[in-house]
């Protein structure tokens, strides 16, 4: 159980960077910035890595938090880098990342109400 505490604080730390990282900026100077992209696919990476990595049972405990889409945006910017829909990629940081930043700080504290990490945005 210890390790679903660390890879659902990596989503919730990964959210928070993606937040961080578009924090002013638009579609059009996001698709300008190969460094942004990177960045981005690169959070993209670590919060599909965690939610893969996150034990079924509380997978199963919390079917609302979209597990398999987390891990298939990742699949997307490793996998098929070169063919990577950035428009798809900046809909998902700016309209999905909020609302997952949100259900995985509902998990943490229901699950580790202990838990010193940082719920609130």
């Amino acid at each position: 159980m210890r390790r679903d505490l660390a890879y659902l604080e990596d989503i919730l730390e990964a959210s928070d960077t993606i937040a961080e990282f578009i924090r002013d900026q638009d579609m059009e100077s996001f698709l300008s910035s190969p460094m942004l992209k990177s960045a981005l696919a690169f959070q993209f990476t670590i919060i599909g890595e965690a939610a893969a990595r996150v034990a079924g049972d509380l997978r199963e405990r919390h079917p609302v938090i979209p597990w398999a889409k987390a891990k298939g945006m990742r699949n997307t910017v490793v996998h098929h880098y070169f063919g990577v829909a950035w428009d798809e990629v900046w809909r998902t940081a700016t309209l999905d990342i909020p609302t997952l930043r949100s259900q995985i700080a509902e998990v943490l504290r229901a699950e580790f109400p202990d838990s010193n990490a940082t719920l609130e945005w």
